[in-house]
């Protein structure tokens, strides 16, 4: 007998060609019922009717609209499988010019919004479930005016681990997922300049910086029956731990030298 297709819930797959669908698209390919969720109904119903997904739009930051988002999904099939926490805010300011509004934003967003989702998503997944959350190599390693974005994310990884050691009875895996520096829409602006890009480059032992699609390869094997790993944070970033992101002044610097050889 055959057995049912998984069902996965991608929170944060709401921006068009972000992290988040490339790694619903991967669970499509994989054979899973995919539920794409975010805040833009117009943007997740486009992404459906491009890939064949279902979609539930939902505010991680709202738990009524989380619950209903659980509930709908409950009864339409029996329960979830894999829940994924693919959102994220990527505020880069000096560490005092943050106000205290910037702050309550991205903390509700990346730490208090992820407690709510993984809430939500546990009580109706079913034994043997997946939860995942996408992280940063940030939260272990420095980069410099970013400190609300790495600490919230080093703060969701933590209650990732709990969730491992409390639910790990009922055969649910929690496990974290940490890319480095990757071309999405919220690193638009820095992906388009070869220059950051190289001096980014250079820091990574296997020789380029991240694609979506090495973190959807690893979600779709880390959610796999073949995963026997809870607790963890998967460092998916070419080795970029085991070096350092650049500073700002190193940054600048290549900026200008780029500027200046195009002259």
């Amino acid at each position: 007998m055959t057995s049912p297709a998984k069902v996965a819930v991608v929170m944060g797959a709401a921006g068009s060609g972000n992290m988040g669908q490339a790694i619903a698209s991967r669970f499509i390919a994989d054979g899973m019922t995919v539920i794409a969720a975010g805040r833009s109904t117009e943007e997740l119903r486009a992404f459906a009717d491009r890939t064949g997904a279902e979609y539930g739009a939902a505010d991680i930051t709202s738990e009524d609209e989380l619950a209903a988002l659980f509930e709908c999904i409950a009864q339409r099939h029996g329960g979830v499988d894999v829940a994924i926490n693919a959102t994220g805010s990527g505020l880069l300011v000096p560490f005092l010019d943050m106000t205290g509004e910037q702050l309550e934003h991205v903390t509700r967003l990346q730490f208090i919004g992820s407690i709510l989702f993984y809430q939500a998503a546990l009580r109706v997944m079913r034994d043997g479930g997946n939860l995942v959350q996408i992280s940063s190599a940030t939260a272990t390693i420095m980069l410099e005016d970013h400190a609300a974005y790495m600490g919230t994310k080093a703060g969701a990884d933590h209650v990732i681990r709990t969730i491992a050691n409390e639910f790990g009875g009922r055969g649910i895996r929690a496990n974290s997922i940490s890319p480095g520096f990757t071309d999405t829409p919220m690193t638009a602006r820095a992906a388009a300049n070869p220059a950051l890009v190289a001096a980014f480059e250079q820091e990574y032992p296997l020789g380029r910086v991240n694609t979506k699609e090495d973190i959807a390869n690893a979600a779709s094997w880390i959610v796999s029956d073949e995963c026997f790993m809870t607790g963890q944070n998967f460092q998916v970033n070419g080795g970029l731990t085991l070096r350092r992101n650049p500073r700002n002044a190193e940054l600048a610097a290549a900026v200008r030298l780029a500027r200046a050889a195009a002259k």
